[in-house]
């Protein structure tokens, strides 16, 4: 690991970290705890994918909408008005609505062929984001003079590895310029993202064998044809199955770094804090 013990992490010039793990466990809250010291570098990796490698499909899929309305397109046509996203670091609705969910398009939903190109789409630009984040942080030093560096990561990087592989490419580039944080959440903290999920569902990207499987097995359980399947009600089935299936995922990558609780995490107040936090889980992966 980057850092070989809790000494050599106390005492290290540079830090650098990514922090993985469930949406909802706290890595924003990390983050942005670390931000607000003015020694960390955040680099997001949903923004970079929202901004660099998916921003122009954002805004063509909003520019298609618009030109639906005759009286967008005649100004859009003749270059009169602009669209594109505003996306920021607190602000990723552009991407998730881009990612949509599959089913009834009366609905707001996607024909399950227009999701599935999408989510292949959201799965390179997450890889390319994420195989950028050595560059980040060099520049987050060479160019900005932030002596640290945390990288923020999607629920999903545990989707694009293999967990199992000791020799994952992935991994083995992201470990060489950070320490990987685990934010591990217990039953009840799963229950309620469950039940947040279930008051308001969001899109999620998920592994394309088992986004398969899910699309299947909701067709057999509710009889529904493709183009009749309520949307909302799909990505909540298929939420509670995706946090089983992501879980042992995560544990699996847990050895190429460090894990924390999530109940760890939301006792975070500033960079002393996390400074300690990460002590005390290498002296506890040491022990």
């Amino acid at each position: 690991m980057l850092y070989r013990d809790a000494d050599h992490w106390r005492s290290a010039a540079r830090k650098q970290v990514l922090v993985y793990g469930m949406s909802g466990l706290g890595k924003t809250h990390m983050s942005t705890t670390l931000r607000a010291s003015g020694h960390w570098f955040h680099y997001s990796i949903d923004y970079r994918i929202g901004t660099r490698y998916m921003g122009e499909l954002i805004a063509d899929n909003a520019k298609a909408e618009a030109m639906k309305v005759p009286f967008l397109r005649d100004l859009l046509l003749s270059d009169s008005i602009y669209i594109g996203s505003n996306i920021t670091v607190e602000n990723l609705t552009p991407v998730s609505t881009y990612l949509g969910k599959p089913g009834n398009v009366t609905q707001g939903g996607l024909p399950i062929s227009e999701y599935r190109r999408r989510q292949e789409q959201f799965r390179r630009s997450e890889v390319l984001a994420l195989e950028d984040t050595g560059y980040f942080a060099e520049r987050a030093q060479t160019l900005y003079g932030y002596p640290h560096f945390i990288c923020d990561t999607g629920g999903s990087i545990c989707e694009w590895v293999d967990p199992v592989d000791d020799a994952d490419p992935l991994m083995t580039t992201l470990s060489n310029v950070c320490l990987p944080v685990w934010i591990k959440g217990d039953a009840a903290h799963t229950a309620a993202l469950i039940a947040r999920f279930d008051r308001a569902p969001k899109p999620m990207a998920y592994q394309p064998e088992f986004l398969l499987e899910c699309w299947q097995g909701y067709l057999t359980e509710t009889g529904q044809a493709e183009d009749a399947v309520n949307p909302d009600d799909f990505i909540r089935w298929t939420y509670a199955r995706a946090l089983a299936h992501r879980q042992p995922r995560y544990e699996a990558m847990a050895r190429w770094g460090v894990t924390v609780t999530a109940d760890e995490v939301a006792s975070l107040k500033g960079e002393g804090d996390f400074t300690d936090l990460i002590a005390t889980a290498l002296e506890r992966r040491a022990a």
